[in-house]
């Protein structure tokens, strides 16, 4: 079977060639296509918004176990149960705060995407149905959040 998909528009920002640390708070624009403005329509009454977009300019192998973000202190785990970038299709899905729509153009906070990342899809968050309030995380991933949250203090 394949699958053919198309963008419906591309990211704008200072991302080169990787994201670097801060990316959460960092502002972006993304640029949907003309014949989708339309589409846009009650978009800007929602806070937050779903973004799928495809994975550029991410180079290097496929493999099957992954030490979360490189780090040798975690455990090797399976890519599925990652966010690494290398993945078999490469399809990103980031909720970010909706700063701005204006005409074809979305101003968002929070997206992890490269400088010209096609985007393949928006959705609109909603907290009944898109937040689990008692989800269930392992271990290594409450460390690795409370690690970053260590840097962001200064501790």
């Amino acid at each position: 079977m394949t699958i053919e998909l198309q963008p419906i528009g591309v990211v704008h920002n200072q991302f080169g060639a990787s994201v670097p640390d801060g990316w959460e708070t960092a502002l972006h624009r993304i640029i949907v296509e003309s014949r989708w403005t339309p589409a846009l329509k009650g978009l800007d009454g929602f806070s937050h918004i779903y973004v799928l977009f495809w994975l550029h300019g991410i180079e290097g192998d496929i493999s099957q176990h992954v030490h979360p973000e490189n780090r040798e202190d975690l455990p090797a785990v399976g890519l599925f149960a990652t966010r690494t970038p290398r993945r078999p299709n490469p399809i990103g899905l980031q909720v970010v705060e909706l700063v701005s729509k204006r005409g074809n153009v979305l101003k968002v906070r929070g997206l992890d995407a490269l400088d010209g990342s096609p985007v393949i899809d928006l959705k609109p968050y909603l907290p009944r149905g898109d937040s689990v309030v008692d989800a269930r995380t392992p271990a290594w991933i409450r460390k690795l959040w409370a690690d970053r949250e260590a840097r962001h203090h200064g501790a």
